[in-house]
């Protein structure tokens, strides 16, 4: 449950009031009960809990939570700490290094990154140990649409980064006068040689964000 009294629970208030929001707490509802659903509860909101709506400068955004053991804890892209890192993760790790120098951290866990303002959104929330894609249109896209929506409205100067088409997508309910949007192809093995590596995301990022007077993200992440 997204905590009460939250920036985020107060500005998306409405949502929670929709039919498709009723259906999607129904639906978790019975998959929790049959099946072993990624990430547990108490994770699932973790994206809007680190990050704070006011603090919001950089949106990174992902499709479903990882959906192996141990791996998802409600952070696009992010692990555990322990947690080996998987390819697409281990590619993000690789083009950080090449793009501004950053050692390769032991740890997968992004959460320094969300602390400074990095949203770190997936557009479905949850998954079905073992089976991507399995909480695919079941509502939260519209959730997480709304969120994307929100932001674009009420605050200013941020960067989106779209990685891959399911992502690229959402770029519609962005307004570019207003954002910065950095599209490449996925991290994943199958396109990162596509031109993810090369696309320099974070020092774009940071670039942006001084040239309209806010501090930039330190990128390195503590082993």
């Amino acid at each position: 449950m997204m905590q009460e009294g939250s920036s985020w629970r107060k500005s998306l208030s409405a949502e929670f009031e929709k039919e498709y929001y009723n259906s999607l707490i129904h639906f978790l509802r019975e998959e929790d009960a049959m099946y072993t659903v990624y990430p547990p509860k108490e994770k699932r909101f973790n994206a809007y809990h680190m990050t704070p709506f006011e603090k919001v400068k950089v949106v990174i955004l992902g499709q479903d939570p990882y959906h192996g053991p141990n791996q998802a804890h409600g952070l696009s892209f992010s692990v555990p700490a322990g947690v080996p890192h998987p390819p697409s993760l281990k590619n993000i790790f690789k083009e950080l290094h090449e793009d501004v120098g950053c050692p390769i951290p032991e740890n997968g866990t992004l959460t320094q990154w969300a602390e400074q303002g990095v949203f770190l959104l997936n557009t479905v929330l949850t998954v079905r140990a073992a089976q991507p894609h399995s909480h695919k249109d079941r509502g939260w896209e519209h959730f997480t649409d709304a969120t994307i929506r929100l932001i674009s409205e009420q605050k200013e100067h941020v960067v989106f980064i779209l990685w891959g088409k399911p992502a690229q997508q959402k770029a519609a309910l962005i307004d570019e006068n207003r954002h910065l949007i950095l599209r490449a192809p996925h991290p994943s093995p199958l396109s990162s040689y596509r031109g993810f590596f090369g696309s320099k995301p974070f020092s774009k990022t940071n670039a942006y964000l001084n040239k309209n007077g806010i501090a930039p993200i330190d990128w390195t992440l503590s082993s």
